[in-house]
């Protein structure tokens, strides 16, 4: 048994390269603001009159809403329609950055920024299917997804360079301002431009079963990770929320084995390609947001770069991710499977990681940073892009906009997962450090210094392993062939089974 390969009901859409660009400019938004409030968040702090306690919230009040609302969105796209659902993402959006910005207190703020999370989770999902419906041509798709992919990768790197300077040079509130021309000018293109194939929807009523405990289940599980970031992990709040994120995601994956229209068909799930691309993909953004975070700290606190220099600190990261994903990735994709792109790709990673373990105080940028970045973006650039298209490739279209909210939410979680888990191993091995070396320091400020870089070498370790384990799951999970379509002899390549299709069953 297997499931029909996507397919335009009249050939290749016209305007389909223009629409990618609006497509790009709304993703480079959503991930640009993953990153740009942490630069922006110590002045909006004190502006606001945000107390320590409830600062990290301008960031968790996002993170819930969009990994907790990723999968209903993604349904809502197949329902609603992929180009309606992506405009009125991108108008929401801009609304509540507009808020945002204008904020002139706590509740303000934090309401602003979960609304943001709201629209972001109707937008991405609806952003990825509409490329995975509008290209389906071997070629295109990967030039597509490679542009994709390395927006997906870079974007959060773009983000605190653009959060740099406008803090430095602005304030605050721009960080806010900045997505509503991106919002306006996405939105208005995919009016005009977009047109989706028609009969890729899937009008089957909504579960909403499934959409109370999905939405439960994973705000519990990021909240979990977010709460033992600050709390620790044996604190009750924290336990009570990673128990109750178990029962509801197992009373999820039972409903929707029983239920007529499953919000998420355990089909999409199971298949064992896209399976090995949502687990690995995961692993590998835990590893990357506990690096954006390490990075930053150690060049801002550490060797004391400003906002602007941090930023511009982690463009060869941003460049080696664009060649990964436009020049190798893309033009591999059609040649050579996916698993031969990923594995070394997160391999490759690894050792960018590896290199970073070597961080002392005062090392060398170019003798030890850039090259380090340059591995890690390469890496994720050539594993990023067969793993986006990958995820949707086969997919039946009535399940487009599901098996896109999927590649989301393991990024997302992904996100919440890394931050917490590297934070709390760092903050550990920089106590320890403390403990051993503080008492009788000639130089306390070194010390201090020295015992940040400990712990920040020792969850970079841990990032090391996390990739190692990435490349293989990606190795050995996935086993499809090239995603390039059948070769004019019809031969198949590498034991693909089929180019054009996805088995559902794999041997």
């Amino acid at each position: 048994m297997s499931e029909t390969a996507l397919k335009p009901d009249s050939g290749p859409d016209a305007n389909r390269w223009k629409a990618l660009v609006f497509i790009a400019l709304a993703q480079l938004m959503v991930v640009l603001d993953a990153t740009i409030v942490n630069i922006a968040l110590p002045s909006a702090q004190e502006d606001l009159g945000i107390s320590d306690g409830n600062r990290q919230w301008v960031i968790t009040a996002y993170a819930l809403a969009f990994g907790g609302l990723l999968l209903f969105g993604g349904r809502i796209s197949d329902l609603w329609g992929r180009k309606r659902t992506f405009v009125t993402g991108l108008i929401g959006f801009a609304a509540a950055s507009a808020l945002g910005g204008a904020a002139t207190g706590e509740a303000m703020m934090l309401g602003a920024r979960a609304l943001q999370g709201v629209f972001g989770a109707l937008l991405a999902p609806a952003a990825l299917s509409l490329l995975a419906v509008m290209f389906t041509d071997a070629k295109e798709r990967a030039k597509a997804f490679g542009i994709y992919g390395a927006i997906a990768g870079g974007g959060g790197a773009v983000g605190l360079i653009l959060g740099g300077f406008l803090t430095e040079y602005l304030n605050w509130r721009w960080t806010f301002f900045v997505n509503i021309p991106f919002a306006v000018i996405a939105a208005l293109g995919a009016y005009f431009v977009i047109r989706e194939p028609a009969g890729g929807r899937n009008r089957s009523p909504l579960d909403i079963p499934g959409v109370v405990l999905s939405t439960l289940g994973l705000v519990a599980l990021v909240y979990g990770f977010t709460r033992a970031e600050s709390d620790g992990w044996s604190d009750s709040v924290t336990i009570g929320m990673f128990v109750a994120s178990v029962v509801l995601l197992a009373a999820f994956v039972l409903t929707e084995g029983k239920v007529k229209s499953p919000l998420l068909p355990l089909r999409v799930l199971t298949e064992r390609n896209r399976g090995g691309v949502y687990l690995s993909l995961g692993l590998a953004v835990i590893a990357m947001f506990g690096l954006f975070l390490f990075l930053t700290y150690y060049l801002q606190i550490v060797e004391g770069y400003s906002p602007v220099k941090t930023g511009f600190a982690f463009l060869p990261m941003i460049a080696g991710m664009i060649v990964g994903s436009t020049q190798i990735g893309a033009r591999l994709m059609t040649r050579v499977p996916p698993r031969l792109l990923m594995g070394p790709g997160f391999l490759l990673a690894a050792v960018g990681m590896l290199l970073l373990t070597q961080l002392e105080v005062g090392s060398s940028y170019t003798g030890l940073i850039m090259p380090a970045q340059l591995m890690l973006g390469l890496g994720m650039g050539t594993a990023f892009m067969p793993a986006m298209s990958l995820a949707t490739h086969g997919v039946e279209a009535r399940d487009a906009g599901v098996a896109s909210a999927m590649v989301n939410t393991s990024q997302q979680v992904g996100g919440a997962i890394g931050t917490a888990l590297l934070n709390t191993i760092a903050a550990s091995a920089t106590s320890a450090y403390l403990t051993d070396h503080a008492a009788g320091a000639a130089n306390p400020k070194l010390v201090q210094a020295q015992a940040m870089v400990e712990g920040y070498t020792s969850a970079i370790w841990w990032a090391v392993g996390i990739l190692a384990v990435s490349a293989l799951i990606a190795a050995t999970f996935i086993n499809t062939g090239h995603q390039g379509g059948a070769s004019a002899s019809g031969d198949s390549v590498d034991g693909a089974e089929d180019e054009v299709k996805i088995p559902v069953m794999a041997h």
